[in-house]
């Protein structure tokens, strides 16, 4: 029997699933028995792959339930279905046609199956968006000062400045224990919080942002950070290459830490300098420097060893 490739359209209350060849689709809810009716209903057929979008909180439960059963899965970039169903003339967009259209890309490009997020990176990932969220809720108190006249109001955005604070702190010492916890985690930690440049806030978003680090190629690293430049090349017009897509959350990471490391990392100072001296704009260097601290990162959690100026 050929195996199926099923396509998952997720929703906060329900599943839409198709399976190809064949078409048949399928409906269930986003809770435990709805998982369970689900798995009985893919035990009709082999399985090649099974392919849905990350959807937050909503996921999670299917991914674990899926795995646990066994079951190969493709998470894939909403943008790049969306792409792909615009490449099929494919413009409406439902459950059903999300579903079956994830299916016939699964089919077509056959993404690769990667293993879950342990639930321990979930908890860690939970804690790093709610930190994220008061870094925000932090900037727009300080900008809200500026404005504000009356006693009142002044007061109550300190207030609330000094629980935000208090909260990031928390939160900060939380993702540090869990990590410390982690032996495997604990060493990651150390060798990224090595190399000059990169502090333990930092250490810990590229854990958690970037789990994939020690296990990819130095342009996979740059690509996925989205630190990798795109060629932009058509007959004989050769257009200026720029950086694109990635992970968004990891370049703001490593923009402070890529300034301190043009001070203070040698071998990153003299490259960045070497670069400006070619006549590179700042921030196309800067942007290189970040490129070289994620693929150094990269390569030294491969190699399992801390950084080292003159290593041997």
């Amino acid at each position: 029997m050929t195996p199926s490739t099923i396509g998952i359209d997720i929703a906060k209350d329900s599943l839409e699933v198709c399976r190809l060849p064949g078409g048949e689709s399928a409906r269930f809810d986003n809770n435990g028995s709805g998982h369970q009716q689900l798995i009985r209903w893919l035990a009709q057929t082999p399985i090649a792959r099974i392919v849905f979008e990350p959807t937050g909180a909503y996921h999670r439960a299917l991914e674990q339930t899926l795995t646990a059963a066994g079951l190969p899965l493709a998470k894939v970039n909403p943008r790049q279905a969306r792409r792909f169903a615009e490449a099929a003339g494919k413009l409406a967009k439902t459950d059903r046609a999300d579903a079956a259209m994830l299916a016939r890309m699964g089919m077509a490009l056959a993404p690769q199956s990667r293993p879950p997020t342990s639930r321990m990176l979930s908890q860690l990932k939970e804690l790093h968006f709610a930190r994220q969220a008061l870094i925000k809720d932090r900037t727009a108190a300080k900008n809200r000062e500026k404005i504000l006249t009356l006693p009142l109001l002044k007061r109550q955005n300190q207030n609330r400045q000094r629980q935000i604070e208090a909260q990031i702190a928390a939160i900060e010492a939380e993702i540090e224990a869990r990590i410390a916890a982690d032996p495997a985690l604990a060493e990651r930690l150390a060798i990224l919080e090595s190399i000059p440049g990169i502090a333990k806030v930092t250490a810990c978003a590229l854990l958690i942002d970037m789990p994939e680090l020690g296990t990819l190629d130095g342009k996979q690293a740059a690509s996925l950070a989205g630190l990798a430049p795109i060629t932009r090349q058509s007959g004989r017009w050769t257009g200026r290459a720029f950086i694109r897509g990635g992970r968004a959350s990891l370049r703001q990471a490593l923009y402070m830490p890529a300034l301190v490391a043009t001070r203070f990392n040698p071998q990153l100072k003299a490259k960045y300098h070497q670069l400006i001296t070619a006549g590179k704009p700042t921030k196309v260097a800067l942007t290189a420097i970040m490129r070289k601290l994620i693929v150094l990162a990269n390569a030294l959690l491969r190699q399992r060893r801390n950084w080292a100026e003159n290593p041997a």
